[in-house]
């Protein structure tokens, strides 16, 4: 028996825990986007993930998905109608790298470790692979199922091991107080830093798809992402540091202030993020250089710490360079991978 869509609004799995008044659905449109901001707020506490959002994010946020329709891909889990969990499944093509299907689950804690996270992997699962096959993505290409643990979710850790997935790039989250010495670091010769016009926008979202390349789990950046780009709240040219040699971007930090989660986490937090350089720039002190500068703006603007996320393993020695900052980890998050069969 292979699992069923038994109607427009329910689906039938296969394998699943026998609990009392479980079932499964699909997506209901609008009025699932206040379910799943409910869903998501009842498990960051528990596991130690710090986010907020609004209805509005979620519903702006899948105005603009990219290889995934929430009427196709999502599945939700209720007890006696209630829901206890949703996820989402969706690919991608790295560039000059594998094709990969990514998926999630949030399920709240109370109903963890009872099969129901392993019943709708499996089902994410059959639905990435059917993905695979309308889209004839060809077989003798590399596709990975993907997903992500931070470090202190383990439950989902051994969830994910014992459906074969193991970890495969880990990722750091680092911050470093403002107040703290900012090594000198001046600008190259022959580059200016200055403020991006709107009819540069274009400019700065290409010259992040240049300089990414060559970074591990890279998907061009879209039409839909410039677009969403621009919608979010924390968007917010001012605070750029762009390094121009003439009318060409060197480098550049993308800053920005996420004002919601500074309220709700009672902090000042700046993020120097979206560090890149261009490659005939490298290796020349311009991300030493813009990332100072960024630290400098945020103590001026009043905030007591700054804070990125890094590859460990990024080729450029980027972990390196932030440690040089001042910048020390706080939190570990890991990719997990398992071949598509």
């Amino acid at each position: 028996m292979t699992d069923q869509v038994i109607d427009t609004q329910y689906i039938e799995l296969t394998d699943v825990p026998d609990i009392e008044g479980l079932s499964f659905r699909m997506f209901r449109g609008e009025p699932d986007y206040q379910v799943m901001h409910n869903l998501i707020n009842a498990t960051k506490d528990a596991d130690d993930i710090q986010r907020s959002e609004t209805v509005e994010d979620i519903r702006r946020n899948y105005k603009y998905l990219n290889n995934c329709d929430p009427d196709k891909d999502m599945i939700f889990a209720e007890i006696d109608n209630e829901p206890v969990a949703y996820g989402r499944v969706w690919w991608e093509k790295e560039f000059e790298g594998p094709y990969t299907y990514s998926s999630f689950v949030f399920l709240v804690p109370e109903w963890r470790r009872k099969g129901i996270g392993t019943a709708m992997l499996r089902y994410q699962e059959k639905s990435m692979r059917e993905i695979a096959e309308e889209n004839n993505h060809p077989l003798d290409e590399a596709r990975f199922y993907q997903t992500w643990a931070d470090d202190p979710e383990e439950g989902k850790k051994a969830l994910l091991s014992n459906a074969g997935y193991k970890p495969v790039r880990y990722f750091f989250e680092m911050t470093r107080p403002t107040k703290d010495p900012i090594p000198d670091a001046p600008l190259p010769e022959g580059l200016v830093v200055r403020p991006v016009r709107e009819d540069e926008y274009r400019k700065v979202l290409d010259a992040e798809n240049r300089a990414f390349e060559d970074h591990w789990g890279h998907t061009p950046l879209t039409e839909k992402d410039f677009e969403s780009w621009q919608q979010e709240p924390k968007f917010n040219p001012a605070l750029w540091k762009v390094a121009w040699d003439g009318d060409e971007i060197a480098g550049m930090v993308l800053n920005f202030v996420n004002e919601k989660e500074n309220e709700e986490y009672e902090r000042k937090r700046g993020w120097t993020e979206d560090i890149s350089v261009q490659r005939p720039w490298r290796k020349r002190g311009v991300a030493k250089a813009l990332i100072a500068q960024s630290i400098q703006m945020f103590r001026e603007m009043g905030m007591d710490h700054t804070a990125l996320g890094v590859d460990a393993e990024n080729p450029s020695g980027a972990l390196g360079l932030y440690e040089y900052m001042g910048y020390k980890t706080v939190k570990q998050m890991a990719v997990y991978r398992k071949e598509m069969e």
